[in-house]
């Protein structure tokens, strides 16, 4: 903060540069500390750039205050405008340094030690959660299984505590702060049930706490993102206030101007290519440039979408032959060495220019440039109610499955980032998820 500043405060003349920009980074500072931005807790979320543009303009109100308490008057608007790039570095460093902590945990390594209290099943759906992904700080080293249920996951067990009401007010404290001193963890995760709830859970609190140990409580709530989260408290209760997806409102006017206004966009700077691509398509075999496939939309309703043909003529006709050789897990049909793929076509597919013509699609209004992938009817036939809600919004020209390893992920992991989109879309969820697709497309992993 203090360097920009200074060096644009610098630049515009306004006298005492060093000392003004020394006053806002110091401000800075307290703003950060009174919105607990470097709490390390706070790395588990990201580093969205909402919360730190909302502490800037925290800052601009500080300031302002501070130069009317002063007697120095409102700031100059030059003095605001130098503000912008310490803004811009910040949001830079933290993204950086965000990046970083990721590294650093994929080689297991800044990682807090978790002991799970909880049912055996409950604990082995928590530890397989957090074996799934490496964004996060946690790795379970030890478990108190309430009954005497069998842990599958392999993690060691350290105590059995009773199932029903604890014969003792402070039963269960012995037996967990051992294991927690035992295999020097961190902090606690509890999962709730009718066993685990109340006064239980309350005292277990206290002994914990009493002993320095940190408790996390676990409602068996899944993918739901942070900032749809509320606590709330009524009567004693503790309320877990869980806001619903966003489905209607200025939100998603905006996506559907944006999706209108930048299909329009490209297709016209794009125009070049689709000619070259529409040449290349011609040449390499018999047939037409466009491929015609019926796709399904938001709730059910289908529509035509259009893509560069990758593959020869007679390929549906050729598809049932080799469904015995689907190398997939879900209801998608892939091969990575489709002999029904043209030599041009998997050019095309390695670089996602294949899917350039859906651009007419999200013109047309059946389909978004963000959003889960288009099912084939024959795939939408064969889900399930967990499944069909993959439909609750407009399919996507590029989405977390395309960015995330598209093919090389399996049916479930499909669904979980469709369903983790579609619960906990944002504004600025769909900018990352653009920017990572240029990353994507060049690598082309999973692309087949």
């Amino acid at each position: 903060m203090a360097l920009p500043t200074a060096a644009a405060l610098y630049a515009i003349g306004t006298a005492h540069p060093v000392r003004q920009a020394l006053a806002i980074t110091v401000i800075w500072v307290l703003v950060g500390l009174a919105a607990r931005r470097y709490a390390p807790w706070t790395w588990d979320e990201g580093a969205p750039v909402g919360p730190i543009v909302r502490d800037w303009l925290v800052l601009l109100g500080a300031l302002a205050v501070v130069r009317a308490v002063s007697g120095l008057g409102d700031a100059h608007a030059e003095v605001l405008a130098a503000l912008c790039p310490a803004l811009s570095a910040t949001v830079v460093c933290r993204k950086v340094i965000h990046r970083h902590i990721l590294a650093v945990r994929r080689r297991a390594r800044s990682l807090r030690r978790v002991l799970v209290i909880g049912e055996a099943g409950a604990v082995d759906a928590v530890v397989g959660q957090l074996a799934e992904r490496t964004d996060h700080g946690y790795v379970v080293v030890g478990a108190c299984v309430l009954g005497e249920g069998e842990v599958l996951s392999g993690v060691p067990v350290s105590a059995r505590l009773q199932v029903g009401a604890p014969t003792a007010p402070d039963e269960d404290a012995a037996p967990v702060a051992e294991a927690a001193e035992a295999f020097g963890a961190d902090l606690v995760f509890v999962t709730t049930d009718r066993h685990m709830c109340g006064d239980r859970l309350r005292r277990l609190s206290w002994a914990l706490h009493d002993r320095g140990r940190r408790l996390m409580v676990l409602p068996g709530v899944v993918e739901v993102a942070r900032r749809r989260v509320r606590i709330a408290s009524a009567a004693g209760l503790t309320l877990l206030d869980i806001s619903p997806p966003t489905r209607r409102g200025l939100p998603t006017l905006l996506k559907s101007a944006t999706d209108r206004a930048g299909s329009f966009v490209l297709l016209m700077a794009l125009a070049p290519l689709f000619v070259l691509l529409a040449f290349a398509v011609r040449l390499s075999s018999p047939g037409p440039v466009i491929y015609r496939q019926d796709r399904v939309g938001r709730d059910g309703t289908p529509f035509p979408m259009w893509k560069f043909r990758t593959i020869v003529v007679d390929a549906d006709r050729l598809k049932s032959d080799l469904a015995a050789a689907n190398e997939h897990d879900g209801h998608m049909f892939k091969l990575r060495r489709d002999p029904r793929v043209t030599t041009v076509g998997r050019f095309l597919r390695r670089y996602s220019l294949d899917e350039l013509p859906q651009l007419v699609n999200v013109l047309l209004g059946h389909m978004s440039l963000v959003g889960p992938r288009p099912p084939l009817p024959e795939e939408v036939a064969r889900y399930d109610q967990v499944e069909m809600r993959r439909l609750s919004v407009k399919p996507g020209l590029t989405g977390l499955w395309q960015v995330s390893g598209r093919s090389d992920l399996s049916w479930h992991e499909t669904v979980s980032l469709d369903l983790r989109y579609v619960d906990n879309w944002s504004p600025a969820w769909d900018m990352r998820v653009m920017a990572r697709t240029v990353r994507a497309v060049l690598d082309g992993r999973g692309a087949y």
